[in-house]
Parts: C-alpha cells; structure tokens; sequence
C-alpha cells in the first residue's frame, strides 16, 4: 500500500527538525552525550523541536539564496546556537566552537546545499576563505569521531555525481562565485524523518510547485494500513506551517 504527498519547502524543514528530534541516534546521545546545532534555515527548526521554544529564524540564516529584487527582512546570522550536554542547554557558545568539547559518539548537525540522495553525498557552497563552519569542525568531526548529521531537505537534490560537479568547480582558477566542498556524513530527509516518525518507508517521486508551493517535493509513501495512517497524521501535523519568509 502506499499514499502520495506533497510538502512545501517549509513543511518539509517541520518534518525534518520533528524526525531529528525523535530519531534514535539524537534521543540516546541526549541522555549521555552532546547534540551541537549550529546555523542554517533548517537548524532554526529542529533548534525550535529539541527545546520546544519557538526562535527568530532569520538570525540563523548564513549563506542565502534570495531572488535579486528581494526587500524582505535583513536575514543576518545573530542568533544563538544550541549545545545540549547530556540534554542540558550550554548557553553562550557557538556550536563550532563547542566541538572541541565532544568526542566519539556525539553528534554535530549541519545542512547543506546540495544532496545527491542515490549515492549518499551532501555538498557544501563555500564562499568563506577558510571554509566557513565545514573549515572549522570537520577536522575535528574525523579526528574525534563525532557523528555528522545534515538535515536537509530533498529540494536541494542534485541530479549528477556532487564529487564530478566540485571537481570541475573547484579546479577552475579563473572561476567566480563559491566553491562546493563535498562533505562526509549522514543525510537526514524526509524520508528519514518518516522513517523516525511513523516507521514508512518513503521515495522521492516529484518535484516542484507554484503559489507557495515553488521548491515542492512529491514524496511516495509504503507501509501498511496502521503505519499509513500514522504517516499521514505525522505529515497532518505539518502542513500549513508558514513560509521561512
């Protein structure tokens, strides 16, 4: 049996942060470890679903994509990280900062964006001349094995090999604009996030939208009856959440 569905680009970062939150892997380092989340739109969410507070979103906002005529609100990375130890909050320091503090087993997460979901790969835009939050933990995130995770939603699906498309990027010395730096780890989709929330097994089946909807992802949905019906109260419970903007 299964169900098709659509999300919008901010029902799907609810979904993730819901799926991150109760997600085996994060609940079991909450009782012993450390969760460090740092910047990024859909951070904001799941900073929103691990404390149950609702925050200003735009201050979590760092590399941004808007269109050229955008006169929205000033979007400027000015809000605070989260760093639970052992499921207390650490206040006052950065998440990247923090890192050194973590070791095997704990858990960094940060987004991407890019995601080749087939082979497993996430990529990082950088334009940051010493690699931005990547530069600053990953030597850290191998040395220590702590457990990288990217929420990051299935609108940034790439459809060829990330590590063909940075090569051609990054060896280009005359080329303008970021770089794209392909960044180990695990992704965390919403098909992940159903698979945490309602035990279904879930596949990318189609894209896009307009009214709103511009970025759209069309998710087919398998499990039985009883886990069908609980996917479906689960992606109830996320729809008309509002747009980042």
């Amino acid at each position: 049996m299964h169900i098709m569905v659509s999300l919008t680009v901010s029902e799907s970062k609810r979904l993730i942060a819901r799926g991150i939150a109760r997600s085996d892997v994060v609940r079991r380092v909450l009782e012993s470890g450390v969760v460090a989340v740092g910047s990024g739109t859909t951070n904001g969410y799941v900073i929103e679903e691990l404390t149950g507070e609702r925050i200003d979103k735009h201050g979590m906002v760092t590399g941004r994509t808007l269109p050229a005529d955008y006169r929205g609100p000033t979007l400027t990375y000015s809000g605070e990280d989260l760093v639970l130890r052992r499921g207390e909050r650490v206040r006052g320091v950065k998440a990247s900062e923090f890192i050194k503090e973590m070791g095997p087993g704990d858990v960094f997460l940060k987004g991407a964006n890019a995601v080749n979901y087939e082979r497993g790969q996430a990529g990082v835009l950088i334009g940051h001349p010493s690699g931005g939050t990547v530069g600053a933990i990953l030597g850290a995130i191998v040395a220590r094995r702590i457990r990288l995770l990217h929420p990051v939603g299935l609108e940034k699906s790439v459809a060829v090999d990330l590590e063909t498309v940075a090569a051609q990027i990054n060896r280009d010395a005359q080329g303008k604009g970021p770089t794209l730096w392909i960044v180990p780890g695990t992704l965390f989709t919403e098909i992940e996030a159903l698979a945490a929330l309602a035990g279904v097994h879930a596949m990318h089946a189609g894209s896009g939208g307009v009214g709103g909807a511009e970025g759209a992802v069309w998710l087919v949905v398998f499990g039985d009856a009883a886990k069908l019906d609980r996917a479906q109260e689960v992606l109830n419970g996320v729809r008309g959440e509002p747009a980042f903007l």
